[in-house]
C-alpha cells in the first residue's frame, strides 16, 4: 500500500467526486502501482496502492462479501498468515489472499478491538455501512502517517497533509504554536500539526466518527513495568534475540524482493545478519556514504557487508547535492525540520527503487527501545555528578558525550560543565533527560520576528508536554522516563515520519522495522536499565544478543548517530562558494518580511555568518536548517501549493 484518502460527510449532501479525483492523484504522487475509489452517498474512500503482497488484488478499496464493510488501507498486517488461518477455522470465507481483507474479516469478528491483534505497521479506514461509522485507526508506534480535517460540514483524511489541502476550502496556514513546539523538540505534539486545523492522529490511537461527532481512543501505549524481568544477563539476551529474530522473519513476507539498509552500525548490520540467519534468498544491501569525512560510515559498512557477503549498492552524497534536492525533501516531509539528515535518504531510496526493490528492512528503533542514544548516556553522568555536584572527578565523564562531535569536544571542561549543569531542581524534573537539548533547540527562537513573539504569548512547549504524560511515569526510573519520551516524541514526530515514511515513499519503498514490533518493544520495555547501559556502555544487551553474527569491530564501535552535513550544503565553503537560487530568494530580507515568521536582521546576520564558514556547533546548523525550511513551507504549501500540485499530478 502507499496511501490513503477519504471523504465522509456529516451533512448528509453528495460527495465531490472531482476532489476526491484528486485527492486520489495527490496520495498517487507517493507512487503507487494503482490506485482507486469507492464512493456512496455519503462516503468517499481512495486508496493508492504499492503492490507488496498480492499483487493481482486490492486495486480499489476492498470490502468483505456483502459490501457491508469497506476499507482504504496503508500499511502490512506481517501475521497476516496466522490471522487468516484463524479466520477459516472460525468460518470465514476469503476472496483473496491479501492482508487486506484480513483486516476486513478480523472486524466482523471482533471489532474496533481487532487492531490489538495486528503485528504491522498501518494506517486504515474501515467504512460501517449498516452502522454509518467511519473507523480510523493507526499502527502502535507510528510508522504509518494519518491526517484529518474538518471542513464545510466534511470529515477529510489522507496519508499526507497535501491530500487534504486539494480540498479547496481547507486553510493552508501555519500553527505557530506548532512552530514553537518544533523549535523545541524538533516535532509538533500531535494531534497538532504545522498547519493550522489539520490533525495527525497519534500512535496507537484510533478514531470513530459517527453522527457529525469524533472520537478518539488509545488502542497501545509504551509502558515501563515496574517489575522488571526476573531473568539473568544471558537468559535476557536469548531472549531479546528469539524475539527479533521472529520480528525479522514475518517482516520478510512479500511477493517482491527485500533488500535492507547497511549504515554499518550495530542495529542495522545485525538485522541485515538476522535476514540471513532466516533467508536462503541472496541479500541486496543499500548504504549512504559521504565526501565529508565527519559524516562517512563507509568503511565500516564494508566491514560489514563483507562479513554478511551480502550484494551491495551506495549512493554517495555531497553538501551541495542535499541542498539541490532539499525542496524536494521538504515537499514530502510537510513540515520545518532542524537537520537535513532526511536528505541523503531520500536520495537513497531512488537508488533501492532503481535497483528494483520495493520493500528494505532497516535498524530504526533499536536506540530508542534499548537504549543507545547519547542522551541517554548524558543523562545518566549528569544524575551521577549531580548527586555531588562539587565533585571534580564526576564532571569529567562529560569528555565520553558526542565523540562524534568535534566543535563540542574542542571546548574546554569549564564550558561543557556550564552547558551540562545540573541545577538542584532539575534532578527531580520530570523532563530532566532531554532539557540541555531542548533548551539548546529553544534559542533558535530569537530568530522569530517580533509578531509571532507576540503571538506566541509566552507558549510554553514544555509545559504542554508536561500535561500529556502518563500518570504512572513518575514510578518509572530516571532512564526509562528519558527512553518514553524519546520513543514516543522524537521517533514518530521526526524519525519516522521526516526520516522514514516520507523519504522511502517518495521514490515508491516501504521500510520495514523489526525493532518496532511491538514483542520486541514490549520485551525491551521490562528489560532492566543497567542491562541497555551497563556502566557506559550503550544498547550492551543487544551486543550480547548479537554474539557473533555481526564483526566484533563493529560490535565494539561507538555509537555514531546518522547524520549530514547541514547549513555548508547551502552555501558551499568561503573558498568554494555554491549558489542555490530558491535558498537567496528565500532567505532575502524581502522574502523574510513578507512572509513575517522571522527577524530579517537575525535572519541575515546568520546567513552571513555561515557564507563566512563561522557557523559553528549545532545551534548555528540547526537555525539556519530551521530557518530555511519552514520559508520552504510557505512557499511549497502557501504561496505556491496550486502550481506545485499541478505539476505533481501531471
Amino acid at each position: 500500500m502507499c496511501g490513503i484518502a477519504g471523504m465522509m460527510s456529516f451533512a448528509g449532501g453528495d460527495i465531490d467526486h472531482g476532489l476526491l479525483t484528486r485527492m486520489i492523484g495527490m496520495v498517487r504522487h507517493r507512487g503507487p502501482d494503482s490506485f482507486g475509489a469507492y464512493v456512496d452517498h455519503h462516503v468517499g474512500l481512495a486508496h493508492a496502492r504499492l503492490s507488496i503482497i498480492d499483487l493481482e488484488g486490492g486495486r480499489q478499496p476492498m470490502h468483505n462479501g456483502d459490501k457491508t464493510l469497506w476499507i482504504t488501507f496503508n500499511g502490512e498486517i506481517f501475521n497476516y498468515v496466522e490471522l487468516r488461518e484463524d479466520l477459516i477455522r472460525r468460518g470465514h470465507r476469503f476472496a483473496t489472499s491479501s492482508d487486506t481483507e484480513v483486516i476486513l474479516h478480523l472486524f466482523e469478528e471482533k471489532g474496533e478491538s481487532c487492531v490489538r491483534d495486528l503485528n504491522g505497521q498501518w494506517a486504515f479506514a474501515l467504512w460501517d455501512v449498516k452502522r454509518r461509522r467511519l473507523f480510523l485507526s493507526r499502527d502502535r508506534v507510528g510508522v504509518r502517517p494519518l491526517f484529518y480535517t474538518v471542513v464545510d460540514g466534511n470529515f477529510a483524511f489522507a496519508s499526507e497533509i497535501k491530500s487534504l489541502f486539494c480540498h479547496p476550502a481547507v486553510v493552508r496556514e501555519l500553527d505557530l504554536q506548532a512552530l514553537d513546539q518544533i523549535f523545541t523538540f524538533w516535532f509538533a505534539l500531535a494531534p497538532r500539526t504545522i498547519f493550522k486545523g489539520v490533525c495527525e492522529l497519534p500512535p496507537g490511537h484510533s478514531l470513530v466518527v459517527e453522527d457529525g461527532a469524533i472520537r478518539a481512543r488509545t488502542h497501545w501505549r509504551l509502558e515501563y513495568p515496574n517489575a522488571a524481568m526476573p531473568a539473568g544477563e544471558r537468559e535476557c539476551a536469548e531472549e531479546l534475540l528469539a524475539v527479533l529474530t521472529d520480528a525479522t522473519r514475518l517482516r520478510l513476507r512479500a511477493d517482491v524482493p527485500v533488500g535492507a539498509y547497511l549504515s554499518g552500525g550495530l542495529d542495522s548490520t545485525l538485522i541485515a545478519a538476522l535476514i540471513k540467519k532466516v533467508s536462503i534468498t541472496p541479500l541486496k544491501t543499500f548504504s549512504v556514504s559521504f565526501e565529508d569525512p565527519e559524516f562517512d560510515e563507509s568503511a565500516f559498512q564494508r566491514k560489514a557487508t563483507e562479513y554478511l557477503h551480502t550484494d551491495h549498492a551506495e549512493i554517495r552524497c555531497s553538501g551541495q547535492e542535499i541542498g539541490r534536492i532539499f525542496p524536494d525533501v521538504i515537499w514530502q516531509t510537510e513540515q520545518p525540520i532542524l537537520r537535513t539528515a532526511p536528505a541523503p535518504l531520500f536520495l537513497l531510496s531512488k537508488l533501492v527503487r532503481q535497483s528494483g526493490f520495493k520493500v528494505v528492512l532497516t535498524g530504526e528503533g533499536a536506540d530508542e527501545m534499548l537504549g543507545g542514544y547519547d542522551i541517554f548516556k548524558e543523562a545518566k553522568i549528569r544524575r551521577f555528578w549531580g548527586m555531588r555536584p562539587g565533585s571534580r572527578i564526576r564532571p569529567l565523564l562529560l569528555r565520553r558525550l558526542y565523540p562524534y562531535l568535534p566543535a563540542l569536544q574542542s571546548q574546554s571542561s569549564s564550558y561543557l560543565q556550564a552547558f551540562f549543569r545540573v541545577r538542584s531542581q532539575d534532578l527531580s524534573h520530570p523532563l530532566f533527560s532531554h532539557l540541555p537539548r531542548w533548551e539548546l533547540t529553544a534559542r533558535l527562537k530569537a530568530m522569530y520576528s517580533e509578531a509571532v513573539k507576540s503571538q506566541l504569548n509566552g507558549h510554553d512547549p514544555c509545559a504542554e508536554l508536561l500535561a500529556r504524560l502518563p500518570k504512572e511515569y513518575s514510578t518509572w526510573d530516571g532512564f526509562s522516563q528519558a527512553q518514553y519520551l524519546e520513543a514516543t516524541g522524537l521517533l514518530p514526530g521526526y524519525i519516522l515520519s521526516s526520516q522514514g515514511d516520507r523519504m522511502a515513499m517518495a521514490h515508491s519503498v516501504e521500510g520495514r522495522f523489526p525493532f518496532l514490533d511491538h514483542r520486541v518493544v514490549e520485551l525491551a520495555s521490562r528489560i532492566p536499565a543497567r542491562l541497555k547501559m551497563k556502566a557506559l556502555s550503550e544498547k550492551y544487551i543487544l551486543k550480547k544478543a548479537a554474539g557473533n553474527l555481526i564483526p566484533a569491530s563493529i560490535k565494539r564501535r561507538a555509537k555514531q548517530p546518522y547524520r549530514a552535513p547541514d547549513a555548508a550544503s547551502f552555501f558551499g565553503e568561503p573558498d568554494r562558494p555554491i549558489k542555490l537560487d530558491y535558498v537567496g530568494r528565500l532567505l532575502s530580507a524581502e522574502r523574510i518580511t513578507k512572509d513575517g515568521i522571522f527577524n530579517p536582521v537575525a535572519v541575515q546576520r546568520l546567513v552571513e555568518k555561515v557564507r563566512r564558514g563561522q557557523a559553528i556547533g549545532a545551534k548555528d546548523n540547526m537555525a539556519l536548517v530551521g530557518v530555511l525550511s519552514t520559508q520552504l513551507v510557505i512557499d511549497l504549501f502557501i504561496n505556491h501549493f496550486e502550481e506545485k500540485v499541478g505539476n505533481a499530478i501531471n
